[in-house]
């Protein structure tokens, strides 16, 4: 009998969306848009705009340690990883729903700190806290799903990228993985560098206004890197049926990064998930006035190809290929 460990993470997804299809209970009505399992978000459609939804689950041990997170910045990350989905679509938050598992001997002032975290990102995103749920459980968890809407009839899409797209990327992937290993391994820097590795990780802003600017410029296909830049650029390339070139050379580390981590750096900004940031792609004139609107950094670093889809190709500034050893987060 097959484990889960062995079909792996996106091979279960793709044996249950199958089953969904199958059984006919993937949507209302046979005429209704709707996009389902395998994006960053489930749309449907109603009356005046695109519904969006998302849901993930954050839990003791496995997504995070007590020991290096605080009620605060954890039920923050939670909220922020759901909000980054939906800026993934171009989305705009509405309504959040918080369902906690808790161990009974859990003190109620570590409660009132996770929802004070909550609270503040909530007002920051101006979404609603409306309902959950609380049960008792051997570990911690929080599971929170966040529904929001569409701007206009126009969403982000990994399934819409094109040949000749340039790629794109917000901000300084891989921070966050070295903001981790600085946590785990118990590693000392100095102050600023601490301090910026330590909010990379576990106070991640989502990119919502980002989101919805990249909409506006007419930008289709998208996603936010939670599994590594690799990982999920090649979500894009599978969903998209194409390739893609990464000149390794361009990829934005953050100097504090570069300076701690040396030649490290590179393969964590490849590789090192729950950045957030939104990877993009589309036309080079679309591509460049995102650019020159958006405050936050963007940085072109490849080309979408034709060829096997899910293919990536990594070069340096020669053109030589470069192999990786890890490409990204995997849950099982």
């Amino acid at each position: 009998m097959m484990k889960v460990s062995k079909l792996g993470e996106f091979g279960l997804i793709d044996l249950l969306a199958k089953m969904i299809a199958d059984a006919k209970v993937d949507r209302l009505a046979p005429d209704q848009p709707l996009i389902g399992i395998g994006d960053d978000a489930a749309v449907w459609r109603t009356d005046g705009s695109l519904e969006l939804a998302t849901v993930d689950t954050m839990m003791q041990d496995v997504h995070f340690s007590l020991d290096t997170i605080t009620w605060q910045e954890l039920v923050w990350k939670a909220l922020a990883i759901n909000l980054s989905d939906i800026a993934a679509m171009g989305g705009v938050p509405e309504y959040a729903l918080v369902a906690l598992a808790l161990p009974e001997d859990t003190k109620v002032v570590y409660i009132t700190e996770l929802y004070e975290g909550m609270i503040a990102l909530a007002k920051q995103s101006r979404t609603a806290i409306v309902g959950g749920n609380i049960s008792r459980a051997p570990m911690v968890s929080v599971t929170i799903t966040v529904i929001g809407k569409s701007l206009s009839q126009d969403i982000l899409r990994r399934s819409a990228a094109r040949p000749g797209d340039v790629i794109a990327v917000t901000g300084y992937p891989g921070s966050a993985a070295a903001g981790l290993e600085m946590l785990t391994k118990e590693l000392k820097f100095k102050p600023e560098v601490t301090e910026y590795l330590k909010s990379a990780f576990l106070h991640p802003v989502p990119r919502l206004a980002e989101g919805q600017m990249l909409v506006k410029h007419g930008i289709k296909a998208a996603i936010d890197i939670s599994d590594g830049l690799i990982a999920d650029l090649r979500h894009i390339c599978e969903a998209s049926k194409v390739s893609a070139r990464i000149d390794v050379e361009k990829l934005p580390v953050h100097p504090l990064v570069k300076g701690s981590f040396g030649e490290k750096a590179r393969g964590l900004a490849l590789s090192g998930g729950e950045d957030y940031e939104l990877l993009f792609t589309g036309p080079s004139d679309a591509i460049n006035r995102v650019k020159a609107e958006l405050k936050c950094p963007v940085t072109l670093i490849g080309e979408i190809t034709a060829g096997a889809p899910g293919k990536i190709e990594l070069i340096d500034a020669s053109g030589k290929a470069i192999k990786v050893n890890k490409t990204g987060w995997q849950h099982f």
